[in-house]
């Protein structure tokens, strides 16, 4: 992002001069009035737009490529307690559990045939078509079949719902 206080950005936004920060600190213009000519101001004037695009280009790439020492230190210690550590792998196994808990359910929802598509189509990836070729059936058997299957799926677990 660019700096609004910057040389570069002083010296962009007033066309009438050349704009810089001198070593203490203090805004320095040059205009017009301070060349002999049109031409060579327009000329000095051209080239301090280019070295401070230049400049302003350096430092972003610079700082795009750098991690401060402050961000370094708070990662470094940001260390889970054991506690935390265990509360997260017993969520996480509980997740696992509740997964594998409705993938059963499911698949007991379902005809085997269902399932296995249901399965390459959501978990691999594949398309309608390219199941489609595996079992060397039309990709509209496909559609239908997956669509039964999730209606299946849809209607058992609103019937939990209602129970639960």
């Amino acid at each position: 992002m660019l700096n609004p206080k910057s040389s570069y950005a002083l010296n962009k936004k007033d066309r009438d001069a050349i704009v810089y920060i001198d070593a203490n600190y203090q805004i320095v213009r040059l205009t017009r009035e301070d060349f002999d000519t049109e031409e060579e101001f327009m000329k000095w004037k051209e080239w301090s737009d280019e070295s401070y695009h230049t400049e302003e280009k350096a430092d972003h790439i610079y700082s795009n490529h750098m991690v401060s020492q402050t961000l370094l230190i708070e990662q470094a210690t940001e260390t889970p307690s054991p506690e935390a550590a265990a509360i997260r792998r017993d969520k996480r196994r509980k997740q696992k559990q509740y997964a594998a808990e409705t993938v059963l359910q499911i698949r007991g929802v379902v005809t085997e045939k269902q399932f296995r598509r249901l399965w390459l189509y959501h978990v691999s990836g594949l398309t309608e078509q390219k199941i489609a070729d595996l079992e060397s059936v039309g990709q509209s058997r496909i559609s239908k079949s997956l669509l039964a299957a999730e209606k299946r799926i849809k209607k058992f677990f609103k019937k939990a719902k209602n129970r639960g």
